[in-house]
């Protein structure tokens, strides 16, 4: 996934591409017609819109637009959050509008230091929601590294072991960092576009080791 609805010419095929609906732009025009085009895939709509709209503005969206997306065979993640109580009472009152036609996937995100209350907030996402869960982003914010491989291998581990959920992504996978809010530690990319050695244990050592 890259927060874009088109895929980036260099994944060639050799990855699934998650196509996202990130804001209101992406609702009409040649981006639209790029997700409108898509056709077997799992498209994700919306990126923290608490920030940006209401429940009720992207509700209408989702009943005006997206659900017929699944005319073309494709699964639609829901919004995914601050995971903050906005954010979590945002996508309460969203889910309560469209409960008559529900996505196929719970979109969560989650920034943090501790491994067990990510769990517990991703656990407490679930049961209020029941939805199969896709953690598209997830990352440690301690500019430790020690913290961060803890809260890496820990998270990951019990997001593997966890049945209801049916994939993740850590953040980010960038040469450089997005912002200030994100860990140096936690990055997956160096700034020479290799990956760093938190990333290949994120693919290779399953179950990661502490």
């Amino acid at each position: 996934m890259t927060w874009h609805c088109w895929a980036p010419p260099g994944l060639n095929g050799r990855l699934h591409f998650r196509p996202m609906i990130r804001t209101r732009m992406e609702t009409f025009g040649p981006e639209w017609a790029n997700i409108e085009n898509t056709r077997d895939a799992i498209i994700h709509f919306l990126n923290e819109p608490e920030l940006t709209m209401s429940p009720s503005e992207a509700a209408e969206i989702w009943l005006r637009q997206i659900i017929q997306l699944r005319q073309k065979n494709n699964k639609l993640v829901s919004p995914a959050v601050k995971s903050n109580e906005g954010g979590m009472k945002w996508l309460a009152e969203f889910m309560d509008l469209i409960r008559a036609n529900p996505p196929d996937y719970l979109g969560l995100h989650y920034y943090g230091t501790d491994s067990n209350q990510a769990i517990a907030y991703i656990e407490e996402m679930h049961a209020r929601h029941l939805y199969p869960v896709i953690v598209s982003e997830i990352a440690s914010i301690s500019k430790e590294m020690d913290s961060v491989r803890r809260f890496t291998v820990n998270t990951s581990n019990w997001m593997d072991e966890t049945d209801w959920i049916y994939e993740y992504g850590f953040f980010g996978c960038t040469r450089v960092l997005s912002d200030g809010f994100v860990s140096e530690a936690a990055q997956l990319m160096d700034p020479h576009g290799k990956f760093t050695d938190l990333m290949y244990e994120l693919m290779y050592d399953q179950p990661m080791a502490i």
